[in-house]
């Protein structure tokens, strides 16, 4: 299934991961936020529910209107905004985690998975399958946040890169795929 486009319309998404649509930086603030609200997303408490396919459609006019690099930002401002299992202390439960999280923030109904294919700590190698209805971008801001976090310590560059070889959401696709390192 494509990007923007929720599995299953009773899904809900909590009001503190929406917040990080309008807490990923000062700039713009206010122009997202009513992005938000012209979807039906206003007054957001963090412990509430809220629709997903709202969020999503708020997705692709802040991907319209503002670009896909706010969409990037957004991403990796998640980590940060949203519920995440307690005992992470290394890169590959990082990585297995978003998928722990993202269900931990959504709920009634089926919302995909985030799923680690394979890790090599001594390549310095992951991949991430993104089997979600989110926006690529998103996705690999979001994984590039928890790259960023829990990287071992001597690894000072990384980086995250949709997987072009593959079929991408972005045209159409399920899924996509993305080539992690360290």
């Amino acid at each position: 299934m494509a990007q923007f486009i929720a599995y299953d319309k009773k899904v809900n998404v909590n009001g503190q991961t929406i917040l990080s649509v309008i807490n990923a930086m000062d700039y713009g603030k206010d122009t997202r936020a009513a992005i938000l609200k012209k979807h039906g997303l206003s007054g957001i408490e963090p412990e509430k529910w809220y629709n997903q396919q709202n969020w999503l459609d708020a997705f692709k006019e802040i991907q319209s209107s503002l670009g896909e690099k706010t969409l990037y930002i957004i991403g990796k401002a998640i980590p940060a905004n949203a519920k995440f299992p307690p005992e992470i202390d290394s890169l590959e439960k990082a990585l297995g985690s978003i998928d722990i999280a993202y269900h931990m923030n959504h709920s009634k109904g089926e919302i995909g998975h985030y799923k680690l294919a394979a890790f090599d700590g001594n390549k310095h190698e992951a991949v991430m399958v993104c089997n979600n209805p989110y926006p690529s971008e998103f996705d690999r801001g979001i994984i590039m946040a928890m790259v960023s976090k829990f990287r071992p310590k001597d690894s000072i560059k990384y980086d995250v890169q949709l997987d072009a070889s593959k079929e991408t959401r972005i045209n159409g696709a399920d899924s996509c795929t993305y080539k992690i390192s360290w």
